[in-house]
C-alpha cells in the first residue's frame, strides 16, 4: 500500500463527503445529522509533549473556507507541542448524555501555524478570536467514525488520503 500525502479538509469532504458532513456535525460545524442544541464546539487534542508522551488539551475548531482550522493562545503548551512536532489527533466531544448521536470521530493529521497576514485576517473577521493567537491548518491523514447500529453493529468507518472510506462492523 503506497502513502498518499495529507490533504485539506476540502479534498478530504470531496473524495468522502457523507462522512464528511457527518464528522462536520460532530465537530459542531453543522451538517444534516444533529440538531443546533446537539452541537458541541468543545473538543479534545492529543498532542505529542517534548519527551514523546501524549498531551490532551480542550479545543474549539472551526470549518472555513475548505479547511479545518486550529485556534490558540499564544504561548500554549499545545501550540508548543506542534511547532515540535505537528502531528495530532482530534476526538469529537461525545455530546450531552451517552446516546453519542452522529457517532464518535477522530480526525488525524498534522498542523501547519499560518501566520501569513491576510489568511489570519480573514480568519479574524469571521471567527474574532481573542488577540493574540496562534492559528493552525489542518493536513489529514485519517478521519475515523464509530457508532452504533441496531443496538447490535459497532461500526467503524475509516478513511485515509487516496483510499475509499472502509466500513468494518463487529458484533
Amino acid at each position: 500500500m503506497s502513502r498518499t500525502s495529507p490533504v485539506n479538509w476540502s479534498a478530504f469532504a470531496s473524495a468522502a463527503p457523507a462522512l464528511a458532513e457527518i464528522a462536520e456535525a460532530r465537530f459542531g460545524g453543522g451538517g444534516a445529522e444533529m440538531s443546533p442544541a446537539e452541537h458541541s464546539t468543545h473538543h479534545v487534542l492529543a498532542t505529542l509533549r517534548k519527551d514523546g508522551s501524549p498531551r490532551t488539551s480542550g479545543l474549539e475548531v472551526r470549518f472555513l473556507h475548505g479547511e479545518l482550522w486550529l485556534g490558540m493562545m499564544p504561548g500554549s503548551l499545545k501550540a508548543l507541542d506542534l511547532h515540535r512536532d505537528p502531528r495530532f489527533a482530534l476526538q469529537s466531544n461525545p455530546g450531552p448524555g451517552t446516546d453519542m448521536v452522529g457517532g464518535d470521530v477522530r480526525i488525524s493529521g498534522r498542523a501547519i501555524e499560518v501566520e501569513d497576514a491576510g489568511t489570519k485576517g480573514a480568519y479574524m473577521q469571521e471567527v474574532e478570536p481573542p488577540q493574540p493567537f496562534h492559528l493552525f491548518r489542518t493536513e489529514l491523514t485519517e478521519v475515523v467514525r464509530t457508532y452504533v447500529e441496531d443496538d447490535t453493529y459497532l461500526v467503524v468507518e475509516i478513511w485515509k488520503p487516496g483510499e475509499p472510506v472502509r466500513t468494518l462492523k463487529r458484533t
